[in-house]
């Protein structure tokens, strides 16, 4: 099983994660944020990933430093699971429909750091989270993980399912990614690695 567990202390948050990639979609999800709860609860359970998150952070401040801490530790737990990346298809895109709302996302797991966030949202906040901070959630797993990764909103009006689908494409998408194929030998790369 590709498990990973990484605590996280500072002075703004106090993070916990657990993470196996070859779960199913079982978890325990606390961040003082309830929104984002329910965002990386798709994750978990749209990805197959049994997923464990307890944080604790300046929420008196706003939620910044508590969804990005997230964002980082989430990242480094996924690449600590992935290990050397040997038989995943390194690649994985959905396009995911919710509602009135159909979102594309893209990713290359390569080792390589990469956000394209094509994605606009009309109000500031869902429930008690920022919603710029899907953004920043994003920005801090790819730098994190090493991935590439790709969002473009396809159609959209509604705020709640805009992000929802973000989430789950990109559970969806890195299923896909993470998932082996037989025929691959080592990683799929012709550099015979897939990192920096």
């Amino acid at each position: 099983m590709r498990t990973a567990k990484i605590s996280r202390d500072t002075l703004e948050t106090t993070i916990v994660m657990e993470m196996n990639i070859d779960g199913r979609g079982i978890n325990e999800i606390s961040t003082g944020v309830g929104f984002f709860d329910h965002m990386l609860t798709h994750v978990s359970k749209h990805g197959f990933i049994d997923f464990k998150c307890e944080a604790k952070g300046d929420l008196e401040v706003d939620c910044h430093h508590t969804i990005e801490d997230i964002g980082i530790v989430f990242g480094k737990c996924l690449s600590k699971a992935l290990g050397n990346k040997a038989g995943i298809k390194r690649y994985g895109s959905f396009v995911l429909p919710m509602d009135e709302t159909l979102i594309l996302c893209s990713m290359d797991i390569s080792g390589r750091p990469y956000l394209n966030f094509d994605v606009e949202f009309s109000t500031e906040k869902i429930g008690d989270m920022d919603t710029e901070m899907v953004e920043e959630f994003f920005r801090a797993v790819v730098n994190n993980a090493g991935m590439n990764l790709h969002f473009k909103m396809l159609a959209g009006k509604n705020n709640h399912h805009i992000a929802e689908g973000i989430f789950k494409a990109f559970a969806k998408s890195l299923d896909i990614a993470t998932s082996y194929d037989e025929r691959i030998e080592g990683v799929l790369s012709t550099k015979g690695m897939l990192e920096v």
